[in-house]
């Protein structure tokens, strides 16, 4: 089969996926969010967080999700986010490509994970990514302006929300500013937990 272009994201209930400042990311709202996640063996694993840690669907879904991505792409939000914040051996581990408009050489970090700056547009990190990745997926990583802008475009072809039991009130909505004439989903599977509920959605052209 080919291979897709997807999203991933932990969502609250009122359909926020971050605070609206990347200073606020890691403060109680945020980790609150994502309590579904931190706890799981694999991502404790993948980060360096020590032996142990929660085995089931959830862990399942975060280890499948890792698995089935050949390279990422981003915005640029999101990696000067992430540049601050991630470990020397940052959690990809495959090329990741930044829809950027800064010039800058390609940035090697321990793991595997090489971060590309594309100059030329969304469409241009996609064609490299997918090169990148080969018989695997391409995951749009985020941030949520970036994870739009493929949407609208129609480039995306599957995504995945975990739904959190949880309230923002405020930040950033995922899909604010969505193209809704051009967008139609089909519900692919919905799996609860005792932490979220996973929602898995196909992409097709309205």
């Amino acid at each position: 089969m080919a291979s897709k272009v997807f999203f991933s994201v932990t969502m609250s209930l009122d359909g926020f996926i971050a605070p609206e400042s990347v200073e606020d990311l890691m403060r109680q709202q945020w980790m609150e969010l994502q309590q579904w996640v931190f706890p799981q063996r694999f991502f404790r694993e993948n980060l360096k967080l020590g032996e142990g840690g929660e085995e089931g669907r959830d862990n399942d879904i975060v280890r499948e999700t890792f698995e089935r991505t050949g390279a990422s792409v981003m915005g640029k939000r999101m990696f000067d986010a992430g540049e601050r914040m991630w470990p020397e051996e940052a959690p990809f581990h495959t090329p990741v490509f930044v829809v950027t408009h800064e010039k800058r050489d390609p940035w090697e970090r321990a793991g595997g994970t090489t971060f590309h700056f594309v100059n030329d547009g969304i469409e241009t990190a996609l064609d490299q990514a997918r090169e990148a990745a080969g018989d695997r997926d391409v995951r749009i990583a985020g941030g949520g302006a970036t994870i739009l802008e493929y949407l609208n475009s129609g480039l995306v072809d599957e995504f995945s929300i975990a739904l959190s039991p949880v309230l923002f009130g405020a930040g950033i909505r995922l899909f604010d500013g969505v193209d809704a004439s051009r967008v139609a989903l089909e519900q692919v599977r919905s799996e609860p937990s005792p932490r979220v509920t996973h929602l898995t959605y196909a992409v097709h052209p309205r």
